[in-house]
């Protein structure tokens, strides 16, 4: 439980200090709370003494305790008031740090990473997770640290009374820990164990509702919903077993302390009666034994929230920690944009998808990147835009190679439109300006009316201010294309991606996204990824990929005339695209 406590105070960083200046009116606070008793207890002894003919009564000790009393009271609200403003917004702010930093993280790691990691498992690290370390971070720092720092406070008080007294309210406070300790070792075991349960409940949740359409069409809401059953009730049964185990625990911790504050009023009483003892004394050690533990009591709802805590940050640690892509890299300005495979080989895990491959792009050239499905051809722009390295082989675009430049600094050249579009819920005029957030509106109409997409956001309620659903739902797929390729203009990157942009698109939308390409293209690197005949024909260089190789590459014409994979392929799509019912 301490050493989490650590990590926490640890991972407060630059607020490590007003945490510490915290304790520092913890401690004050724990005094200006107790001297309010002790005043009771010596007002008391004057008042005996006044009886007992030992002193005069003096009117002015009213008004001497009144105002002890209000001082006392005010400085322990003050105490607590500059504790709380210290202490209890750095798990906020250090929460708001850390989604930034993963956020930023997750822009240059491999994307086999969010292959090896389910989006539930991210998702639940950045909100869920980290909004437990925001939310109880601080409060497992004020019940524990603080909460320790008032009950051995209250002990050094007590110590000016009486040291038989003082040694059973510490002993009480050393035994509760160590039932703490042991009820800690339970709950290390339990919190991987619910943490797990947590994530397959979001991932289940998430998968449910992105996959609502197709469970409908099917009329398969059974099958559908067992997963999600499933792990609803894993969540309950790992929550009912740490309640069952946590409870006998709880019961030892609560009773050595009440046992403890027995112990007081019998020890006191009987020091009283030997006349070691004042009364007043012993009725403040009365009223001590039921407060000085108080602090204490709320620890044992603390243990298992800290084990949940030291696992939550222990995956926040392994996200953080993610080898980027760009590791050793540096901000390159690149001079050209010519494109260089060189004996470039790539596979995934075991799987090998590209073998040996080399091949040029010249700069201002169209070259498109054919074959039939799984042959490489998407790994291929993956590994020209550095979403991975290859395992051998070079690739260079302007004479640098990739492997020296930062994803910023490469991607800020390059331009992609994938087959399928995702357009974030905001703005359309947001959703287009993604590509130069620095763009002015004018800019930004300019783009959209080169991408074929002015007319129709103009003719929506609030033209470039309405507001789309996620992931473009309240469009149809040839209008975020058109919107995809609208930033893409605005970007303006010397070297464009096409990724079958026309290959989902009914013919009047294709007619409209080619005009929006060539706006896109001219004067241009392209690289094209594409089926249709009507989008590789013109090109300057045709690769055409096969299980991993460059099997062929030419122009169309000359492609054409050869016999091979090409021809083959040309002949099956004009069937297709001639094809009806």
């Amino acid at each position: 439980m301490y050493r989490i406590i650590k990590r926490i105070i640890n991972w407060t960083g630059d607020y490590k200090g007003r945490l510490y200046k915290g304790f520092i009116y913890s401690f004050f606070n724990a005094i200006f709370t107790a001297l309010p008793i002790m005043a009771a207890a010596s007002t008391f002894n004057l008042i005996l003494d006044v009886q007992n003919g030992k002193r005069t009564f003096d009117v002015n000790w009213i008004w001497e305790i009144f105002v002890f009393l209000i001082i006392a009271v005010l400085l322990r609200f003050f105490t607590a008031y500059r504790k709380a403003v210290l202490q209890e917004s750095i798990g906020y702010e250090m929460a708001c740090k850390e989604r930034i930093n993963i956020g930023n993280i997750l822009k240059r790691v491999p994307l086999g990473f969010f292959e090896n990691n389910s989006s539930g498992d991210l998702v639940n690290a950045v909100t869920t997770d980290l909004s437990f370390v925001e939310l109880y971070g601080m409060k497992m720092i004020d019940t524990v640290v603080n909460g320790y720092i008032i009950a051995f406070t209250m002990v050094f008080c007590l110590c000016f009374y009486s040291i038989p007294l003082a040694i059973i309210s510490f002993l009480g406070i050393i035994f509760s820990a160590l039932t703490l300790k042991a009820l800690g070792n339970k709950s290390k075991k339990n919190a991987p164990l619910h943490l797990k349960a947590q994530e397959k409940m979001t991932g289940a949740t998430i998968e449910y509702i992105h996959g609502i359409p197709i469970v409908k069409a099917f009329g398969k809401q059974g099958a559908a919903i067992k997963s999600i059953r499933e792990a609803y009730k894993d969540s309950k049964k790992i929550n009912i077993k740490i309640e069952k185990q946590y409870t006998p625990y709880n019961c030892i911790h609560l009773f050595i302390l009440k046992a403890a504050s027995v112990l007081i009023v019998i020890l006191s009483s009987y020091l009283a009666m030997r006349g070691d003892l004042s009364i007043s004394n012993m009725i403040m050690m009365t009223i001590f034994s039921f407060s000085i533990f108080g602090s204490v009591e709320t620890v044992n709802d603390a243990t298992h929230v800290l084990e949940l805590i030291d696992n939550t940050m222990d995956k926040i640690e392994s996200i953080k920690n993610t080898k980027f892509i760009d590791e050793d890299s540096r901000d390159v300005r690149l001079k050209a944009y010519d494109v260089k495979f060189h004996k470039v080989s790539f596979g995934y895990d075991e799987k090998t998808i590209i073998k040996n491959v080399s091949f040029n792009i010249p700069q201002n050239t169209t070259t498109a990147i054919v074959g039939p499905s799984g042959s490489g051809k998407t790994t291929i722009y993956s590994l020209m835009s550095k979403f991975y390295n290859p395992n051998s082989g070079k690739i260079l675009i302007g004479g640098e190679d990739i492997s020296n430049i930062t994803c910023e600094s490469l991607l800020s050249n390059i331009s992609m439109v994938f087959q399928k579009v995702y357009l974030f819920h905001d703005t359309i005029l947001n959703n287009i300006k993604f590509g130069n957030p620095k763009a002015s509106y004018d800019e930004v109409v300019e783009a959209a009316k080169k991408a074929c997409c002015h007319d129709f956001i103009m003719e929506l309620p609030n033209g470039y201010d309405t507001v789309i659903g996620e992931g473009g739902s309240s469009l149809s797929g040839g209008q975020k294309q058109r919107l995809s390729i609208a930033r893409a203009i605005l970007k303006d990157a010397p070297i464009v991606i096409l990724d079958e942009a026309t290959a989902s698109v009914d013919p009047e939308n294709e007619y409209y996204i080619q005009q929006a390409i060539n706006a896109l293209t001219h004067g241009k690197t392209i690289i094209i990824i594409a089926h249709r005949l009507a989008t590789i024909e013109n090109a300057d260089q045709i690769l055409v990929l096969e299980q991993g190789n460059i099997v062929q590459r030419g122009t169309h014409k000359e492609l054409i005339k050869e016999k091979g994979l090409y021809r083959r392929f040309i002949g099956i799509r004009e069937k297709a695209e001639s094809w009806n019912i």
